[in-house]
């Protein structure tokens, strides 16, 4: 395991090494997630780029220290990929993970080659949608509302009693720190990027899951709309974490839209 003391927190990472040539991803997990969700994509990967996971403040065993804003995890996304000294950098980023990634390209558009926007928005939900989750979160905790949210993050197939993964998934959530949850939660509803994805300056791809119950389709097409330029993907056969139900089809996605920034 890897871990550096970064802008002001401890950050648990993985890095895996290409030559000097490749390009690097770097990967933004989502809400009530951690780096692990993108591991079946990366063994697809692994050789052909550089590649950086790591797990957001507030999130699996990275600190949540003495804040948790938005501008807090585009910060600690800044200095991971300044630590490492990383270039030629494509950010991929899940849902809150792709708010973070055009967070990033519009305080740090040095760092920035391109962005890979899974199943994410310009603006997540409402103040007041949040404010409510947080309450719950709160008075409950997360396992009072993992249904509702699972029954977001993956179609039903993939919720099946019998599905060992769904069963891990489930765990992830439920075992998250709450106060990063909260947290973050609070983050997204204060955030709107509107403006950031209609001025976006880099090539980028929206991709959505089409069974998506947190990001729709038709919310990911919005921003997909306002980014100049910008492509976008459905995946059937997937909601809200296609890197887990679709790893192939995901990283085929990827791997594609890479190829086409050459």
């Amino acid at each position: 395991m890897q871990f550096a003391r970064l802008n002001g927190v401890t950050l648990h990472h993985q890095v895996i090494g290409a030559s000097p040539d490749k390009p690097t991803i770097i990967f933004v997990n989502s809400l009530g997630t951690d780096f692990r969700i993108w591991r079946d994509v990366i063994v697809r990967l692994v050789g052909e780029y550089g590649l950086i996971t790591y797990d957001k403040r507030g999130h699996g065993l990275s600190e949540t220290g003495e804040s948790c804003t938005m501008d807090d995890h585009v910060g600690d996304l800044a200095a991971v990929i300044d630590h490492y000294g990383a270039t030629n950098v494509i950010v991929c980023g899940l849902s809150v993970g792709g708010m973070i990634a055009l967070g990033l390209a519009k305080a740090r558009p040095d760092l920035v080659r391109a962005l890979i926007l899974c199943d994410t928005a310009h603006k997540i939900g409402t103040p007041d949608m949040w404010a409510a989750r947080i309450a719950a979160v709160e008075e409950d905790g997360l396992a009072s509302i993992s249904d509702t949210i699972l029954e977001r993050w993956f179609t039903k197939e993939f919720r099946s009693p019998d599905n060992p993964d769904f069963t891990g998934y489930r765990n992830m959530l439920e075992r998250s720190p709450e106060d990063g949850y909260m947290a973050t939660c609070a983050a997204i509803g204060m955030t709107d990027y509107t403006e950031i994805a209609s001025t976006l300056a880099v090539p980028a791809i929206c991709v959505v899951g089409k069974e998506d119950g947190s990001t729709p389709p038709e919310v990911v097409g919005e921003m997909a709309k306002l980014i100049p330029n910008a492509r976008y993907q459905e995946i059937p056969g997937a909601a809200h974490l296609p890197c887990i139900e679709k790893p192939v089809e995901t990283s085929e996605i990827i791997r594609a839209f890479i190829a086409q920034l050459k």
